[in-house]
């Protein structure tokens, strides 16, 4: 039997793909390669999977629903469960390119939710990603799973809470065990080059100057990702079972629950790299919100999760693998 996991070329995708082959998971995995940012990055990832021979992989679009559901035939009777992180990512994309988002996580959200309901009489669980954008304008904070998330201020926000909406009908509907994901600011080894860690690292590394918005007033809760992995894990090992007045459908935050000030992220990021960044301030981006803040008080009761690693731990440890990542492909 094996976990189909799509975006398996992603961040995330790749780390948890390694974690299931690692603790002797077969693994199928679908991703489209598409070049929102470096696909030599995406194929690196790969490659990491590749040498494994319990990975097989496919190269899919979610949205092209006909070849997804010839896949999911093909392999309907191995497939015991579902890790669904693919999706098209970037807050501030979405308000350049708008129906790549409602094709990557719309259609294919809903092409997942297809898939499991007519093509794989074994599965499970489908385990999907969401994430802290949901929670919008809201500010309560911490962020708890119970909090209104009405309020969206981007379209990437608004089509993952859409996702999660098409998964409590789904689970209603047809008593699919769902569990859905929102994940708080993930960073770490083999991560986005679009996301501020990794494109300050870039920046500071070369002498070019980063950008704080909102005048660097901003907070956010980092999250190590061999830690997500791990809630990844316990969330899959544990589907949802259907209680009185609720289906089998969970929501569950994946965050450090220790928001840090972008200033003082900078100055933790300088002392790993070893050299002072030229910071230049900017106000509010559209789409941005000031804080991200987890409650995980339900994460560790159902799963057993908490995270276990601090900025201060993970970011010279994204830093050592950048610099050799880097270098690596300078060197070829």
């Amino acid at each position: 039997m094996a976990v189909l996991v799509t975006g398996v070329a992603g961040f995330i995708g790749m780390h948890v793909a390694r974690a299931l082959l690692a603790r002797g998971e077969e693994v199928l995995g679908i991703d489209n390669l598409n070049s929102y940012y470096d696909p030599a990055l995406k194929r690196a990832r790969l490659a990491e999977l590749e040498h494994h021979p319990g990975f097989r992989f496919h190269r899919l679009d979610l949205a092209e629903e006909e070849a997804v559901f010839g896949f999911a035939r093909a392999h309907a009777r191995e497939i015991r469960a579902v890790v669904h992180l693919a999706a098209q990512a970037g807050v501030r994309f979405s308000l350049e390119r708008p129906m790549d988002y409602v094709r990557s996580n719309l259609v294919g959200h809903m092409v997942v939710l297809e898939v499991c309901r007519h093509h794989l009489p074994r599965l499970e669980h489908l385990v999907y990603a969401s994430s802290s954008s949901v929670y919008g304008a809201n500010e309560k904070v911490p962020f708890a799973v119970e909090d209104r998330v009405d309020r969206p201020v981007s379209l990437y926000a608004a089509t993952k809470r859409a996702d999660e909406i098409l998964s409590q009908v789904y689970a209603h509907l047809y008593g699919i065990p769902q569990t859905g994901l929102r994940f708080f600011t993930v960073y770490g080894p083999w991560g986005r080059p679009d996301m501020a860690y990794y494109a300050f690292t870039d920046a500071i590394i070369a002498g070019r100057p980063i950008t704080l918005f909102n005048e660097g007033r901003m907070r956010r809760d980092f999250t190590w990702i061999e830690d997500v992995v791990d809630g990844v894990l316990r969330a899959l090992d544990r589907p949802p079972a259907a209680e009185a007045n609720r289906p089998p459908h969970r929501l569950y935050n994946l965050g450090n629950h220790e928001p840090v000030e972008l200033l003082h992220f900078v100055a933790l990021l300088e002392r790993a790299i070893g050299k002072k960044a030229e910071v230049r301030f900017a106000p509010m981006q559209p789409g941005d919100v000031v804080e991200t803040f987890a409650d995980i008080e339900a994460t560790t009761r159902d799963l057993g999760w908490s995270p276990q690693t601090s900025l201060e731990e993970g970011l010279p440890r994204f830093v050592a693998w950048h610099r050799a990542y880097h270098a690596a492909r300078a060197a070829s």
